[in-house]
This record gives C-alpha cells, sequence and structure tokens, in this order.
C-alpha cells in the first residue's frame, strides 16, 4: 500500500531531513503498518521509542490504535466490540494448520471463526508462543449429541484441546479464546458443528491450559486427512 510504513523515523541533528520522509507524514498524518507486527517492529530500540500518545493505523483491521503507556488500544471502529486482527484466510488440504502472530496485548480476549469444506477426522487445537506448539497440560470437558441423545466426555492432562469430529459433510467452529496473551491459564470455549459417518453432532467444548505461557498463536490439526476452508481471528475491545 502507498502509505505502510516498515519503521518510525528519529530524527537527530545536522541530517538530511529527506522529501520522501517529509511526503510520508504529509500523506498520512499518523503512521500506517500492514500489521500490528509491523507496528511493534518499528518502535522501540534506536529507532523509536515506544511512548504514551503515539498512534498508528492498522490496514490488516482498518483501525486507528493509541499507546496507553502500557499496551496498544484501538480507536475504532467499535461498534460490535470486535476488531478484526486476522483476516479471512483459506487452507487446503491441511493436517497441520499453524496461525502465528494473531494474539497480542492489544486484546484480552479473542474469537476465531473456523469453516470447513473438506476433510476427515478429529479436529483438534494447540496454543502456540513464538512459533513452538505447547504440547502440555490441557484439559477440555465436552458435551455432545445427535438426535435426542447427549453424550458428555472428560480428558486431563492431555497434549491439544479436541474441538469436533468431521468428515466432510459440512461444519466448523466458533472458538472463545480468554486471556491467551497473559500470564496465566488460558480457557477456551467452543459452539461447534460436526458430522461422524451419517450423523451431524453438535459440540459444546470448554478446555484450559494451565501453564502461564503468553501464547501468541494457534495450531489446528485434522487426524485423518487434511482440511480445507477458512478462518479468520477477532479481538475483544478493551473499551466501549
Amino acid at each position: 500500500m502507498a502509505n505502510t510504513q516498515t519503521t518510525v523515523p528519529l530524527f537527530v541533528a545536522n541530517t538530511v531531513l529527506t522529501a520522501a520522509q517529509q511526503n510520508i507524514s504529509a500523506g498520512t498524518g499518523v503512521p500506517v503498518f500492514a500489521t500490528t507486527v509491523t507496528r511493534d517492529a518499528a518502535f522501540g530500540g534506536s529507532n523509536k521509542a515506544l511512548a504514551e500518545g503515539q498512534l498508528a493505523y492498522i490496514e490488516a483491521s482498518n483501525v486507528v490504535q493509541y499507546y496507553d503507556g502500557a499496551a496498544w488500544a484501538t480507536v475504532g471502529p467499535l461498534s460490535s466490540g470486535l476488531v478484526c486482527v486476522k483476516a479471512q484466510t483459506a487452507f487446503s488440504v491441511a493436517l497441520t494448520l499453524n496461525v502465528d502472530n494473531v494474539f497480542t496485548s492489544s486484546y484480552s480476549n479473542y474469537k476465531i471463526l473456523l469453516s470447513l469444506t473438506a476433510g476427515s477426522g478429529s479436529i483438534t487445537m494447540r496454543l502456540r508462543a513464538s512459533s513452538t506448539d505447547t504440547t502440555t497440560n490441557y484439559k477440555t470437558r465436552t458435551i455432545y449429541g445427535t438426535s435426542s441423545t447427549l453424550f458428555a466426555a472428560d480428558a486431563t492432562g492431555t497434549d491439544d484441546f479436541y474441538l469436533f469430529d468431521y468428515d466432510a459433510q459440512g461444519g466448523g467452529a466458533e472458538i472463545s479464546v480468554i486471556a491467551p496473551q497473559q500470564a496465566q491459564g488460558t480457557t477456551i470455549s467452543t459452539v461447534t458443528f460436526g458430522s461422524s459417518g451419517a450423523n451431524g453432532y453438535i459440540y459444546n467444548v470448554a478446555g484450559y491450559q494451565n501453564s502461564s505461557t503468553q501464547f501468541d498463536g494457534f495450531s489446528l490439526f485434522a487426524a485423518t486427512t487434511g482440511i480445507t476452508g477458512t478462518y479468520a481471528v477477532y479481538g475483544y475491545s478493551k473499551t466501549v
């Protein structure tokens, strides 16, 4: 994009101020970054110290943010309370889907929307930090049913969250992730539709990962064949 920046210039005495640098300031008013990742990379160190009151525009989510002295907060839009932090992204025939750098200190809680159109097997999820999956200390409680029959399942000390079973008859999940970036346990809750054989199943899942890791991403896994579909990630606004 024409206005996107990757650095925030720091001007020092007796250096040349170029027309290109002036044009960036005149054209945007505030720094424009492709994502929160490029925003964070542009601040700090000898380049530009991050200070309270700094503004930034994020192209990926179309929002203006300000730094409150401790974290980035969103100015707008806030009409729904949800801000897109990862636009809808397609994937195809994936046994493993790794999603990094979507959980930041800008938001405390997140929602993942997952839609599947092909594949099969149990769909599970792990939390990630610095591109590495955490494989211990998961707990999952599941209530699921088909027709008039309800079932319940309980799993502790596992290496992932179980979400639902799927065999290409249509399905998906709405996954809430609570406090992944905070130094405390992370909670998830899901409402999903999946299928197993000729049956359609509705799943309600609650899960907890009890380490104090500050997670920045997640992974999805298909147990049998690669899954095809889309996902998007949203942050819950901290303000009204």
